[in-house]
């Protein structure tokens, strides 16, 4: 599972405690004892650059058989590198894309 935030010292995902100051979200690793400010600019996962564009991509679960139902839609970010050819395809198709992982359940 990919977490959101992970504490760059110890690596710790679980253990975190957030809280606001001076309009900015903090975090704290109870871990560790580590404190940082949360950036919430969108970053590539791959490459970590922030030249990154907003896509929306499908929610899928399987309703019948192999009949796979789309059930809502969430924003992503595809980096214009790392992810060049499934932005290519969002542009040019303007509805959203469907997630690298098909339910099979």
């Amino acid at each position: 599972m990919d977490h959101l935030v992970v504490c760059k010292q110890c690596n710790e995902s679980e253990e975190l405690e957030g809280f606001t100051e001076n309009n900015q979200i903090s975090v704290r690793c109870l871990n560790c004892g580590l404190t940082w400010v949360r950036d919430l600019t969108p970053k590539c996962k791959i490459c970590d650059s922030s030249n990154v564009r907003p896509a929306f991509e499908a929610i899928v679960s399987k309703s019948r058989g192999t009949q796979l139902s789309v059930q809502s839609s969430k924003l992503i970010y595809l980096c214009v590198d790392c992810d060049a050819s499934r932005l290519k395809d969002y542009q040019k198709r303007n509805s959203p894309l469907m997630p690298k992982n098909l339910p099979t359940t």
